[in-house]
Order: C-alpha cells, then structure tokens, then sequence
C-alpha cells in the first residue's frame, strides 16, 4: 500500500514506526482495577497529574485549575446510539445485530431520519444460525405497534450490510433504535447493559448521535466542572468524531505494521478551525477521539494543499500518512498553513462543516501538531490507545501507569482519568 499525491510517494516500508513490537506496551491489570461501574458522582474521580516527567494526582473537580486561562479545550460531541437489536429466528436461535455505521444513506443524520427502511454495515452475532432469510420481530414504538424486519444483502468490509424495513412510514430508525435497541457498553466490562448505562454511558455535553462507544474521558465532566472552566476564561469548542467498534480491537499482530486501524467519520465546524487558528494551532483535547480527529486535521489540511480541487472523498486520512510525510522531502506545513488551507477549500467550496473520514494511527514516532494537552482515562494493555498516549508523552507511558496501579486508580471506561502535557 502506497500514500500517494503530485508531490509524495513513499513506501511504507521505509517507516520505522511500523516495526514497534506490542509486546512492548503491556502490563498487567487485574479485572478488580477495571472500573465496572462509574461513581456516583462523575467528577469526584481520581485525576493523574503528569508534566515533565513528574507525576502527582488530585480530583476530577479540580481539573479547572490545572488549566492554563485563555486556552482552548476542544471536546468531542458524540451520542452513543443503542446500536444492538435482537432477533429470534422460529427455530429459537438468538441472532444480534450491531449497527456499526450507515451504509445507505451513509450520512449519519439522514440515515436515523430514514422512514420505513434504511441499510447499515453491521457485526451480526450467531452469524452462523443466519444463513439466509429476513429475520422479524414486533415492535412498538411510541404507541404504534409494528414489525421490523433484518435482511443480509452482502458483505460490507469487516462487516456485513443489513437492510431493516418497518411498516411505518411515519416512524423514523432513530425512534426504532431508541425503542428496541442495546446501548453497546464495552466488552470488557463482562455485564449486561442496565438501565443506568443509558444515562451514564453518555458525557453531558453529548448532542450528535452515531458513536457506538463513548469519548469516556467525557464521562468525568458536570456541569459544575465546565462552568468552572468558562470562569476561568478557557474557551470551549466541539468537533465530531463517532467512534466505532474498532476503538477496542486489539492489536493481535506482533509488529502494529499487521494491525490495520478502523476508519471513523469526523464532522468538523468552520467556525472550529477558525478557533483552532486564532488560539495558534494548538489547543487541550479532552479523549483520544478528540485527538484523532484533531492531528488528522493537520494531514487534511497537507492533502488539500497538494490537491486544491480535492473532493470531500479525497481528504480520507490513511492509517500510515503521518509517518510517510514525515519521511518525504521537501518543506512541511506548518500547524496554522494546514488549517488555513482547510478554512479556504472550505470557503471555495461554501461548505460550513468538513465531513471526511481518518483511519490515523498515532504511536511512538509521531510527532503532535494541534494538541499540546490531553485529558484522557487509563487504556487497555497493548491497545492503540496506549500507543497514542506513548507518543505523546515520549515514551514514559510506564511512570504514569505504574503510578495509577500502585496509587489504586480505577481503569478503563468507567474508570478515573489523567491529564498530560505536552
């Protein structure tokens, strides 16, 4: 697989950062430290403090005073949708299907007001059982009484395109997932789903339905934390970016060359990158996600400047394009050149919102353009979420972790939460 533009054709195999050994980035968590429930009050979680190699830990309340005044803390506003529907075949075989992402209409929000049918890439547990046929079930929603019907049409990447039909052309799909559906709570919290989740698997700030996980960094914020953070002059901005079911794959082949990144929509606003470019290219990314969506800004913005006439289509960021560019001769972008090209193809193209897609993966080698500080929780071993915390703290991921296990810090999504700088 090549990266290629008018100005740069580079092989993979000349970027080192391919051949990091996960092995590397493993340590043992104990299922007692995996947080399987939040606390009853988000915000009075245990919050890791690291900066220049030194470590301390306060309150999740307390964040606010950490932060340096008149910064620019960017927040992704995702909904998790409750993504898993159960069917019974008549032989009595459980069939679940996972709505992953739209597939026709792909876009996001016309697909959840689709009316009557609609298509979606989706994993399908007990695949086996389901060889062929629609699949039924009745349902009510919002007093109406209704049958929905699943139907396999084919193979869609990882997953498989699955065609849902109800006999109600006034009912939308988002009032079908919202009346039968699954909120997806992570895997590893080896639970079912509960009434609770519905609230608390959501951040406060959430508007945009299509994540099936939560930005779980998010989870910690209340509405007394972010109006500490507006008094204290810190502007706060949203982008988009729905997370997938990849977000916990894991990384299984020996070298992350072998691991191939799941790809995730983001939806950014013009009035976004004009904050970006007033606050000087850099800003604090509250979650991973977050910081996807915003270092693969950076990549959009070099794409455009060797492409001008690009399409939405062609700003797609590829799992290895950092590290290929990184490579390449010739003068780099600057953070603000980048997102100034991004603000003027936006212009050209009188769009108010960039819709794209990126498939980074950010590990050590990696160097950071738009974010300087991250609040982020405690990832799984050998995860590309590690990885990315790696980078972004040169290596020393190990102080921080060997500090959170031995000073009783909850892990994972419901579990506390860190902030590192740069």
């Amino acid at each position: 697989m090549l990266f290629r533009s008018k100005q740069l054709t580079v092989s993979m195999t000349e970027n080192p950062t391919q051949h990091i050994h996960i092995s590397d980035y493993d340590y043992p968590l104990p299922d007692e430290r995996i947080a399987k429930y939040p606390l009853a009050e988000r915000d009075t979680s245990k919050l890791l403090l690291y900066r220049n190699g030194e470590v301390k830990e306060d309150k999740f309340f307390n964040l606010p005073n950490y932060l340096p005044k008149g910064a620019l803390m960017v927040f992704n506003n995702t909904k998790v949708i409750q993504a898993r529907l159960h069917f019974h075949k008549s032989t009595g075989a459980l069939i679940e299907v996972f709505c992953l992402e739209p597939h026709t209409p792909a876009d996001y929000q016309l697909s959840f007001a689709q009316t009557g049918s609609v298509t979606w890439t989706c994993l399908i547990g007990n695949l086996k059982k389901w060889k062929e046929g629609r699949l039924e079930r009745p349902i009510k929603v919002g007093g109406k009484e209704l049958t929905l019907t699943a139907e396999r049409l084919g193979i869609s990447g990882t997953g498989h395109e699955v065609r849902f039909a109800w006999d109600d052309n006034t009912v939308s799909f988002s009032e079908v997932l919202d009346a039968i559906g699954e909120l997806p709570i992570p895997p590893y919290l080896n639970r079912d789903t509960e009434e609770s989740d519905l609230r608390t698997y959501q951040t406060v700030y959430s508007k945009i339905k299509g994540s099936v996980a939560a930005p779980t960094a998010g989870l910690h914020f209340t509405e007394r934390v972010l109006k500490a953070i507006d008094e204290k002059g810190i502007e706060r901005n949203e982008v988009t970016l729905h997370v997938g079911a990849g977000t916990f794959k894991p990384v299984k082949s020996e070298e992350i060359a072998g691991h191939t990144m799941h790809a995730e929509w983001i939806a950014v606003k013009r009035e976004s990158i004009e904050r970006l470019i007033a606050h000087g290219g850099w800003c604090i990314a509250v979650g991973t996600t977050s910081v996807r969506t915003l270092e693969s800004l950076y990549y959009v913005g070099v794409m455009i400047h060797q492409n001008p006439n690009a399409t939405a289509d062609d700003l797609h960021v590829p799992q290895w394009m950092p590290y290929e560019y990184a490579a390449s001769e010739g003068d780099k972008l600057t953070t603000l050149e980048a997102l100034q090209e991004i603000a003027d193809w936006m212009d050209r193209n009188a769009l108010p919102v960039l819709h794209t897609s990126t498939q980074i993966i950010i590990a050590p080698g990696y160097d950071y353009h738009i974010v300087r500080t991250i609040v982020t929780n405690f990832h799984q071993p050998k995860s590309t979420l590690l990885l990315l915390v790696s980078a972004f703290v040169k290596g020393d991921w190990h102080r921080i972790y060997d500090y959170a296990l031995a000073n009783n810090f909850r892990f994972l999504s419901y579990g506390d939460s860190s902030l590192l700088n740069y």
